[in-house]
């Protein structure tokens, strides 16, 4: 009995220091969280809270491989951060691996949305009998940061980062892309944003093409360990620009 008492006042504590401090939710695809095995391939989402104070702040990462903004708030995993998330609270959302396919009941077009900010809309009519309805990628983002102000929480808004596909000597940089439209939504509902694509490019444009190459192990997407720390570097590089976030107030080295 009195290890049962004991059990249970320790998860009491766990959950009451949880609640005590802000938490950072993050939410994307496998690029922000992946598998986390030794040698495998790893999302940046799991390595960032090297670079937070963790007695201060409760980082939570909801990111979900294989999903884009339409199927993460399908499947009702926005609904479920958005149960927990409480004003003070912190979101960053990355998307835009995943968005590209035009929407249809396929399953190639199970995950497209609609391309730019607009509110344009398409009705999806599935073979037993509902429908749905499939917005912009804007249009998601948009929602994205609007639930997390209406907690009281903080929305910051990333581009997506690169792939490692190379032109002329240079990474690749999306134009008319999703990640064009993540800063064009951040822009319109003044929202902080980190383009991250554009910070981690710089840096792989100095290390060049053969040094970044092994930081892909197994495609051009997704990547091991050591790049995913790049890339929450990046994330951090992108948040010290930002003067008046204060998830500044967290970091190890401000």
């Amino acid at each position: 009995m009195k290890r049962k008492l004991l059990i249970l006042t320790l998860v009491g504590m766990s959950f009451t220091m949880v609640n005590d401090i802000p938490t950072l939710y993050i939410i994307g695809d496998s690029t922000v969280r992946n598998t986390t095995k030794p040698g495998d391939l790893w999302g940046w989402g799991s390595v960032i809270g090297d670079f937070f104070d963790s007695s201060k702040l409760y980082i939570s990462n909801q990111a979900q491989a294989g999903r884009s903004t339409r199927t993460y708030v399908k499947e009702g995993r926005w609904d479920k951060v958005l149960s927990t998330l409480k004003a003070g609270d912190y979101v960053m959302m990355q998307f835009g691996h995943n968005d590209g396919a035009r929407p249809d009941t396929s399953k190639a077009g199970y995950r497209g949305v609609l391309r730019g900010t607009g509110e344009d809309s398409v009705i999806l009519n599935w073979a037993d009998g509902k429908q749905e309805i499939v917005h912009s990628y804007g249009w998601y983002i948009r929602k994205f940061v609007r639930d997390t102000r209406a907690k009281g929480a903080t929305p910051i808004v990333c581009s997506f980062i690169p792939r490692n596909d190379w032109k002329d000597g240079k990474v690749v940089r999306p134009k008319n892309n999703f990640g064009q439209f993540a800063e064009e939504v951040a822009k319109q509902e003044n929202a902080f944003f980190i383009d991250l694509n554009s910070i981690t490019a710089d840096k792989y444009d100095a290390m060049g093409q053969d040094a970044v190459k092994p930081l892909f192990p197994k495609e051009h997407t997704h990547t091991s360990y050591e790049g995913a720390k790049i890339n929450a570097a990046s994330v951090v590089d992108g948040l010290k620009l930002l003067k008046d976030c204060k998830l500044n107030d967290f970091l190890l080295n401000k």
